[in-house]
């Protein structure tokens, strides 16, 4: 297997609140992400996602640990130069199509901002590929003079896509990037996204909390609660094999369009809401919720350990498998 383009080690973001309390956003993750691959990020709100993936891109600041991109450290925190110096190489699509677009920007300045910050090619060269870029999401190139809400949310969300592909990134956190949309309209960017992958050898990460879309569009998935991961592995084996009692839950609790598939299964709810992630005590993060929970499960914080089957690489954090 080639080296990862992408390595998260033991990465942590903590935010304080006041003089004792401190909220555990993101707590020791590891991760690899191999060139022109797509990791799914699933959990449910409040579990971390999105804010892992803008630590990642610097968008917030470190903590602890550190990641790795294409060999290259990154910093613990990104000043503007960094922004600027990673701009080409690393871009973000936001989970958000109505508040992530300057409603006072026009279309074409909107994607051509990025182009035209790095500098290096005239204007006349800009506007052609923003002009370009837009047909290239499904959109006309003569939207270029038009402003955000004059779109509609999924337009919008291809807007966002060509903003941040247009520089033509080797990576690319996708936050959610369809939980705003219309169901009809999901498809169509998914498809559009794994058509610029192909087309372009983007390696993505992409965060979701739809299991089913997760599964369509990955190479892999991993499962995140309470700012750790739980599971990772192949995203059918996931999916259709699930290891850890979170992850077996979260699928059982998950809408399947597939009869077939949902006569042959056990459905579940995942009991409760999420715990605060506010000064978390030691032990399983999900021991409250666990329908199989045991007594070391509330003491002992359990580790990221190899339950490989098939043959393929599986990772899963629980004391069933020590």
């Amino acid at each position: 297997m080639t080296d990862p383009l992408l390595r998260v080690e033991s990465l942590t973001k903590h935010f304080r609140l006041g003089m004792r309390d401190v909220v555990h956003a993101v707590d020791d993750v590891s991760l690899d992400v191999h060139p022109k691959e797509i990791v799914g990020l699933v959990g449910e709100s409040g579990s971390g996602k999105s804010t892992l993936g803008k630590t990642i891109i610097g968008l917030h600041a470190k903590t602890g640990g550190k990641v790795t991109f294409d060999g290259e450290r990154l910093p613990n925190r990104f000043s503007p130069n960094h922004f600027l110096m990673f701009a080409n190489r690393m871009q973000m699509i936001f989970q958000d199509p109505y508040s992530s677009l300057n409603p006072r920007m026009t279309v074409g300045e909107i994607i051509g901002e990025g182009p035209k910050l790095s500098g290096n090619k005239p204007r006349a060269q800009i506007q052609r590929e923003t002009r370009e870029w837009l047909e290239r999401v499904g959109l006309h190139a003569d939207h270029v003079s038009r402003y955000p809400h004059e779109f509609s949310g999924g337009q919008r969300q291809r807007i966002g896509i060509a903003r941040a592909l247009i520089l033509e990134p080797d990576f690319v956190v996708c936050d959610e990037p369809i939980s705003a949309l219309d169901v009809s309209v999901q498809a169509q960017v998914i498809n559009l996204l794994g058509e610029l992958k192909e087309s372009l050898g983007l390696t993505l990460l992409f965060i979701a909390h739809d299991l089913s879309m997760v599964r369509y569009v990955s190479d892999r998935i991993a499962v995140m609660y309470l700012g750790s991961l739980v599971e990772v592995g192949p995203s059918d084996e996931v999916f259709f094999n699930p290891k850890h009692p979170y992850t077996q839950v979260l699928i059982g609790s998950n809408p399947e369009p597939d009869p077939k598939f949902e006569r042959s299964r056990t459905s579940s709810k995942i009991q409760g809401e999420i715990p605060s992630p506010v000064n978390i005590k030691p032990g399983c993060r999900f021991a409250s919720r666990c329908p199989k929970v045991m007594d070391v499960c509330r003491t002992t914080t359990p580790e990221l350990q190899n339950v490989a089957s098939n043959g393929h690489e599986r990772v899963v954090a629980c004391h069933l498998y020590d």
